[in-house]
Parts: structure tokens; C-alpha cells; sequence
């Protein structure tokens, strides 16, 4: 008998610990493009301390949310604007109340080239070929970069000039690689780097970049990813995110 009762344990321990995997199923996520290296550590931390896994999927706010809108299986997203999280939920995608804003942007004008950056005199002289910006239309960054040039009088002038990225993290490989000299970047995407040469665009110069984060219909029902936006708010999350360059709503 006693084998038995052995086999019949390890069969129900078989039982409970496949029914715990099924729980502990994976969180997919929409993350903008320019919150890419917190997103990625915010979920290695997050795993670290619940054993649960975060699936991170990266592009353009606009583009994120057309996949969402045709039914793309992301439970959260964090958007680079506070517009669309809005619109997720006004439009039947988003779960009411559940927005929140989890960081505040800045740009910054970046260049490889050390001495190339001067302030915004660097924009009103115009010595270059080629300005990258992300696609103001998707883009939040790339909005608030025109914002910016049309604030000090110089987007006329430059409109010509510009290259546009699909998104943040294009527009940031068209300036790494050269392709374009000098660039309007997210200042997270440069946060810890010392070359090239810099300028961090005044926030008076464009209205604030607040990106919200919201619960998708799809995760309404998930453990996982209510777990997720809780340590996204949470102080572990929020001195990570300051450490790459963005504001929070607790220290706005």
C-alpha cells in the first residue's frame, strides 16, 4: 500500500504544480519604444521578486495601439503619451480607471559629435545635412520635438532637413550610425552615455510628455499583470526609472 500512496502524492503534487504554472502564465505587454531599457529591467526585477514573467513588445505608441485596436493579445500597455491609454479605454480596449501615469519624458538634441551641439543656437545656424526626429504622428517624442522647433522659430527652416524615425528607437539608430548628424532623442535613451555632445531641450519648449499606463481588457482578468502595474507604481520600479532620465508623477 505504501507505494501506492506514494504514487497517488506524486500525482497530485504533479496536479498542483501544473495548475500553478497555468497561473503563473506570462503578462504580455506594449511598451513604447523610448521606455525600452527600463521596461527591460523593470521586468527582470519584477521577476526576481515574483517569479512571474513579463513579455515585452516594443514600437511607436500609434503603432502599439493599432495592434491593440485589431486585437493583438497584450494585456498592458504603456503608452509614451497620456492620450491613448484614454482612448483605449473610451474605445472598449482599456479597463476604466485603471490608467495611471508611470513616467514624464524629455527630449534631448544628441549628436555623436562632440562638438557639434551648442544649445539651440545649433538649430538656428542650421550647419548640417540631416535632423532625425521620430514620426510626430505615432510618436509622442517626435510630436514634441516639432513642438520644440516651432517654440524657438527654426521648424520652417529645418522641415527640409528632417529624417523621420518610425519610432524613438529608430530615430536613435539614425543618429548612433550616423545617418543623420544630430537628432531629437529621448533623454532615457542616452542616460549613463558621456559622448557626443548634448542639449536638454526646456520643458517650456513643449507640453510635458506623461506617459500613462492602463489594463487591457485582455489582462482584466490576469493576476500577472495586476501584479505588473502594482510594481510598476511601486518605489523598487520608480528609482528605476529615474535612473534613465524620466520624471515621475510622485516627484511632478
Amino acid at each position: 500500500m505504501k507505494p501506492l500512496r506514494m504514487l497517488a502524492a506524486g500525482l497530485a503534487a504533479l496536479v498542483l504544480s501544473g495548475a500553478q504554472a497555468a497561473l503563473a502564465a506570462d503578462t504580455n505587454i506594449a511598451v513604447a519604444a523610448n521606455f525600452t531599457e527600463a521596461a527591460k529591467e523593470i521586468a527582470a526585477a519584477f521577476k526576481e521578486k515574483t517569479g512571474e514573467a513579463a513579455i515585452l513588445s516594443f514600437g511607436s505608441t500609434g503603432q502599439l495601439y493599432t495592434q491593440i485596436s485589431q486585437g493583438a493579445p497584450f494585456e498592458i500597455f504603456l503608452a509614451a503619451d497620456d492620450a491613448r491609454p484614454v482612448k483605449a479605454v473610451k474605445e472598449g480596449y482599456g479597463v476604466e480607471g485603471t490608467e495611471f501615469t508611470y513616467a514624464i519624458g524629455k527630449i534631448v538634441l544628441w549628436s555623436t559629435d562632440a562638438g557639434l551641439i551648442a544649445g539651440e543656437e545649433t538649430l538656428k545656424a542650421g550647419d548640417f545635412d540631416k535632423l532625425a526626429i521620430a514620426n510626430p504622428q505615432t510618436a509622442p517624442y517626435g510630436a514634441a520635438a516639432v513642438e520644440a522647433m516651432k517654440a524657438i522659430g527654426v521648424y520652417a527652416a529645418l522641415e527640409p532637413k528632417i529624417v523621420q524615425g518610425n519610432n524613438i528607437a529608430q530615430t536613435f539608430q539614425f543618429v548612433q550610425t550616423g545617418n543623420a548628424e544630430l537628432g531629437f532623442v529621448a533623454l532615457s535613451q542616452i542616460a549613463g552615455k558621456s559622448e557626443g555632445s548634448r542639449w536638454e531641450v526646456p520643458a517650456d519648449l513643449y507640453t510635458p510628455i506623461r506617459q500613462d499606463a492602463v489594463l487591457l481588457k485582455k489582462g482584466e482578468e490576469s493576476s500577472g499583470a495586476k501584479a505588473f502595474l502594482d510594481f510598476l507604481r511601486g518605489p523598487e520600479a520608480g528609482a528605476i526609472i529615474e535612473k534613465y532620465g524620466y520624471g515621475t508623477a510622485a516627484g511632478s
